[in-house]
């Protein structure tokens, strides 16, 4: 039976793929922002384990314990955006998107390394077309987005010797809440049935984990068959 450790797993794509993973028997270790959100992991994935952390917490999660001495994956999905110009980009939003997006994942992959050195597991970070391109008013949300890739690209090369494999997938606009906000900071109406689904993108995730060991998938992206168009 494998063990995932899973950020994000409230909604959306993290959501999905912690479905998919509690239905077919696996342990599933999913990280909470505050004891509220935890009971209701809890309740919707039964016998699961929560750790409660914030994120956006950089000490807290250098703190964090309790995790398993073994991990066949972990699982970066949980994000935060606040689109703004460079021109009105306010300090709390700027530093929220790096800590969330990109030190918490840094740091937690620091502290699960020996569990999964001991798994000769695999990390997934959830990146974004953000990541691989960045526009006007997504200065700090791709910022963050292009620091993750950075940091999978360098533990790929770390780790290989270790037997961990290093995944980056870049979805493009799916269908998740954090997408029904980033309409509403574009002044856009919100049609879920444009993009792509949280569970074609769990799908792509299974896919990775599983895998078979005598191949990895360094990076893989996932575009919606409709065309997005800037205004």
């Amino acid at each position: 039976m494998a063990t995932h450790l899973i950020t994000g797993a409230g909604s959306g794509i993290g959501g999905a793929v912690a479905e998919v993973l509690h239905g077919r028997g696996d342990d599933l270790v999913l990280l909470a922002r505050n004891d509220e959100r935890a009971a209701a992991l809890t309740e919707r994935f039964p016998g699961s384990r929560t750790v409660v952390v914030d994120l956006a917490d950089p000490d807290a999660v250098d703190r964090i314990a309790g995790l398993p001495d073994r991990l066949d994956s972990l699982l970066h999905v949980a994000g935060v955006v606040e689109l703004a110009p460079v021109a009105e980009l306010r300090a709390e939003h700027l530093r929220e998107q790096l800590d969330v997006n990109l030190v918490a994942p840094a740091l937690l992959t620091r502290t699960c390394l020996p569990a999964l050195r001991a798994g000769r597991g695999i990390v997934v970070f959830v990146n974004s077309a953000a990541g691989l391109s960045a526009g006007a008013s997504w200065a700090a949300y791709a910022a963050s987005k292009f620091g993750l890739r950075a940091l999978a690209d360098s533990l790929r090369s770390e780790e290989m010797e270790n037997g961990v494999r290093v995944t980056t997938l870049f979805p493009s606009r799916t269908a998740t809440p954090m997408q029904e906000k980033v309409h509403e900071q574009e002044g856009r109406t919100y049609d879920s049935s444009r993009w792509i689904s949280p569970e074609t993108v769990a799908a792509t995730m299974l896919h990775v984990l599983d895998l078979p060991r005598d191949a990895t998938i360094p990076e893989v992206t996932v575009r919606p068959l409709v065309p997005w168009t800037p205004r």
